[in-house]
């Protein structure tokens, strides 16, 4: 938390940054004594996707709502209570992050049961991807859900190895193209190398032996 807060001290006043603050303190208390499938609390995650967003300097609000993220689907928080407690801009920013979770695109007609998507998931791809952005009303919030991706794929070895091909392809043919439209290459290559690495075990490691020894020459 404290390098959180350190790098949004860099360019937020004061009274912005006790905001994220307040807003990590109230996720805390949220999500005490849940814990991730990886076995690390949960608040590791909404942390670690605001870290990712506090190096693209984005403002406390959209900062306060990626630690918020999950309140409202995993604790039970309720748009009306977040206004309260924090202002309309954050609760909206909450609620659509919450929308696109519960849209079900790994539902039973993207997997055959074989632990691929179908045909029919790639196919519909590019129409859940323009879904994604036209059901945000804020572009914030897909930024959001973004950096969520992000810290899911680094923590998708606690998953089956089902589930993880499905995510992984799920992230390749919606949320890297996504990354790429909106210009975050970074994130793009990011999630595109770990969609890979899990996708394609034996050429990610082919590919990884071959980088190293030309970096050695």
């Amino acid at each position: 938390m404290k390098k959180l807060l350190t790098r949004a001290a860099s360019y937020l006043p004061p009274d912005r940054v006790a905001f994220i603050q307040k807003a990590y303190e109230y996720a805390a208390i949220a999500h005490e004594g849940q814990k991730r499938l990886s076995g690390e609390p949960f608040i590791r995650h909404p942390l670690e996707t605001a870290l990712y967003l506090v190096d693209l300097n984005m403002d406390a609000t959209t900062l306060a709502a990626a630690l918020l993220h999950d309140v409202m689907e995993d604790c039970d928080v309720t748009r009306e209570e977040l206004e309260r407690e924090f202002n309309k801009e954050v609760a909206a920013l909450v609620d659509g992050v919450t929308k696109l979770n519960r849209l079900d695109v790994l539902n039973a007609d993207t997997d055959d049961g074989s632990g691929r998507p179908t045909d029919d998931f790639h196919d519909q791809a590019g129409s859940l991807r323009k879904m994604l952005v036209a059901m945000a009303r804020d572009l914030r919030v897909v930024l959001i859900k973004l950096a969520d991706r992000l810290h899911n794929m680094r923590t998708l070895k606690a998953h089956s190895p089902e589930r993880r091909i499905i995510i992984a392809q799920e992230t390749l043919d919606i949320y890297a193209p996504l990354a790429h439209r909106l210009g975050m290459e970074d994130i793009k290559w990011r999630l595109e190398d770990m969609a890979f690495h899990y996708l394609e075990p034996a050429r990610y490691r082919q590919i990884s032996r071959l980088l190293a020894r030309r970096r050695e020459e």
